[in-house]
């Protein structure tokens, strides 16, 4: 893969930032895969993960896995937004073969 992936998330309080971002980026890998292949794919080239800062004042949670479902849907729009072609099935595999 050759593209870029950007991703901000909101998690709450973020008591260590790497992990997060090390999350999403998995997260990310594993969305594509997911989209694509419905197995693991090449990684986007590079992933930056933007934490939304959040305070302490709510009980402190953990990230888990909320960077996956949003990765296939925004993929299939940035595929619409390239080329015109809306993806309505996943994984997208070969829906892009003229």
């Amino acid at each position: 893969m050759k593209g870029d992936c950007y991703i901000a998330v909101d998690c709450g309080a973020s008591v260590n930032s790497e992990r997060v971002r090390a999350q999403m980026e998995g997260a990310c890998v594993m969305g594509v895969g997911i989209a694509t292949q419905s197995e693991l794919p090449g990684a986007p080239r590079e992933i930056r993960v933007h934490i939304i800062p959040g305070g302490f004042a709510k009980p402190l949670g953990g990230v888990g896995e909320p960077g996956v479902p949003p990765v296939p849907p925004a993929l299939c729009n940035a595929i619409f937004g390239a080329t015109g072609k809306r993806i309505r099935r996943l994984p997208i595999r070969d829906q892009l073969k003229a």
